[in-house]
This record gives C-alpha cells, structure tokens and sequence, in this order.
C-alpha cells in the first residue's frame, strides 16, 4: 500500500468499500503481522491509494470491516445476536491475515448446538402449494417498510460510462422505527433521527451505513417481507448541478422507491 518511507497520521481515516472509517494508527498496528499491521507500519508490498477525500482507500467489504476494527481494539469478537454472514467473516479475517480471528470463526461456525440449543430450535412448517412467500414471517408484526435512493450513472473521461454504471449517493429507510431496527441491525444509521430512543412511532430519517442495494433487499427477503409496489423519477436531464459534481452525472440523476410488506 505505501512505501517504507510513508509517515501515517496517528488518527487514520479509511474508505473500505465506501463505508468510512476512523481510528487510531495504533489501533491498525496492534497485530503487526496481519495485513494492516504491514500496511500500516511500511513493510506491506501492497500499495494503498486515497480516495478523492484523502482516506486510504481498501476494496474490501465495508460492513463486514467493522468486526475486524473492533477485533484489532478489543482483541476479542463479539457479534450481534442472530449474525448470519460468520463465513464471509471468516473470508475476511483470512484476508487480513488475523489467524487468531480466523481461528475463532471456524470454531463459531462448526461448533455442535447445546442440548438446550437443540431443545429450542423450531422446525420450519413445510410450506403448502399456495405459499407465495420464500420466508415464514409467523411470530412477526406486519408492516411496511420503504427503500429509497438518489442514484446516477458514473462516468469516467470524455463522458465515457463507467464499469460501476449506476452510482447510490445514499439508501433511505422509511417505515416504523421497531420493524426498521429488527430488519437492517446494525447496517441502519440512526444519526439523523432526532428521537431515536421511541420505537413505536415512524420515521422516514434513516439511512443505511453502505450503498449495497441487493444486500438491503436480502435482509427484507430474510424478515420475510416481500415486494409489492416501486416508483421512480424520470432524469434530471436539464436541473440544477451541484457543487463539486459532474455536470454529465448530474443529468442522469433519478429516484426510486419500493414499498416491502410482510403480512
């Protein structure tokens, strides 16, 4: 990522995936032979780039990261209850070269169920003919739940489309605060919500902590929601550009909506 020459800032501000980050150097040091302790102390072959903000860029999964910065703080895992991507984890963890961690994950993911654990697992009903759901919602409230983006199109030089094509600048969560919290965990950002202790009431503040449309719409399929209406705007073909924005993307800018129910 650097050479051994390079100086980092104590206070290291990263762009994994296109979530950001911000931690101390010492923090990314604390197992020198995983990948970032080499990429952060200058022994690394791997070079790192800044991002047009000036973080170092990692193409990696930025949700996932979180548990990787936490590990490196706490020297200890601690996941959300329900957590289901222990694999992709541990693809990570292989990644940045923390055997310890990888360690761990194997053992989380291949450990046998407790006889308790067994005891109070529930077995699926077998799903009838006329199920048109792929997820049992039985034991959870109904409700509704919108997605929004703003998106574009993202184009390189001389007004050439990118590889990336569409181009999120941010995924709206709208819906009852409670229903919200129970599909997207800890991937919701609550930050712009000013009353974010009731969970009885609506909110339309929330946004998700990544740009992964598909992943969003997973997490609704796994809660048993189902797609049931969508909308979108035509392109901004001739509206105002904003500053610091290409003036080609800012003509194809656009919305869109999509409304998910679980009966």
């Amino acid at each position: 990522m650097s050479d051994s020459g390079t100086e980092f800032p104590d206070i290291v501000e990263l762009n994994v995936g296109g979530v950001f980050y911000t931690t101390t150097l010492s923090t990314l040091r604390r197992e020198g032979e995983s990948l970032l302790g080499q990429i952060f102390n200058g022994s690394s072959k791997v070079k790192v780039h800044k991002d047009a903000k000036g973080k170092y860029f990692i193409d990696r999964d930025g949700v996932l990261f979180r548990y990787i910065l936490d590990y490196l703080r706490n020297q200890k895992l601690v996941l959300p209850e329900n957590f289901h991507e222990k694999e992709r984890l541990k693809q990570e963890a292989e990644y940045y070269q923390l055997p310890n961690l990888v360690k761990v994950l194997t053992s989380s993911i291949s450990a046998p169920k407790t006889l308790g654990q067994l005891q109070h697992t529930k077995i699926p009903p077998i799903p009838n003919s006329n199920s048109i759901s792929p997820v049992s919602a039985e034991g959870k409230g109904p409700g509704y739940i919108t997605v929004g983006y703003r998106g574009t199109f993202a184009f390189g030089r001389d007004g050439l489309a990118d590889v990336k094509f569409r181009k999120l600048s941010r995924i709206i969560i709208c819906g009852k605060v409670s229903l919200c919290r129970e599909v997207f965990k800890d991937t919701l950002n609550e930050s712009r919500d000013p009353d974010r202790g009731v969970s009885d009431r609506y909110t339309v503040r929330f946004f998700l902590k990544h740009n992964f449309l598909e992943q969003a719409f997973d997490m609704l399929t796994e809660e048993g929601f189902r797609l049931v209406g969508s909308c979108g705007s035509g392109t901004n073909n001739a509206g105002e550009v904003k500053a610091g924005m290409d003036t080609e993307e800012a003509k194809w800018q656009h919305y869109n909506e999509f409304v998910f129910e679980r009966k």
